[in-house]
């Protein structure tokens, strides 16, 4: 599996997130561009989830966001992607709906992680975005692409909510 680069311009790999991507803030995607693709690539999946916030069995955690069937020529996604339905066949879909849904980490204690990873596939993924709850769809995604991987990318961030 290649190695490539996701980066943005919002945040670097490490730093803060900037509250105007949180739910606190405005609650927009921030851009993302990457690099380093393996020639095999056919499709895309970003995966956004909170690295420190377990749930059910504590083998999961909080998916903010993930878009996949992201076509093979994408170099980028832009701010503040829209909600919903998405253009080329991507579908999207977070804990509560079908869009980004920013960091809210609590006042107290730590900043939470917030890992961005981007999949590079030799295949489109036939998941259905509606349909079925969340979870399971991300479990649908992640069982597709299983062994269609051919690259990786990531960068994570932090955020904690301000203090009241």
């Amino acid at each position: 599996m290649r190695t490539m680069a996701l980066t943005s311009p919002d945040f670097t790999d490490g730093g803060a997130i900037p509250a105007m991507f949180a739910q606190t803030g405005r609650d927009v995607s921030p851009a993302l561009s990457w690099s380093g693709v393996p020639d095999s690539t056919r499709s895309f999946v970003l995966i956004v989830h909170d690295a420190d916030a377990p749930m059910g069995d504590g083998l999961d955690d909080v998916l903010h966001w993930m878009v996949w069937n992201i076509p093979a020529a994408a170099t980028s996604l832009p701010r503040g992607v829209a909600q919903g339905t998405m253009p080329d066949g991507m579908r999207q879909i977070s804990v509560s709906g079908p869009y980004y849904r920013g960091p809210a980490a609590p006042s107290t204690g730590p900043a939470h992680h917030y890992v961005f990873e981007l999949y590079a596939l030799d295949i489109p993924l036939n998941v259905a975005a509606t349909g079925m709850a969340p979870a399971a769809t991300r479990e649908a995604v992640m069982r597709a692409m299983a062994q269609h991987i051919r690259g990786k990318g990531v960068i994570t961030g932090t955020y904690r909510r301000p203090a009241p």
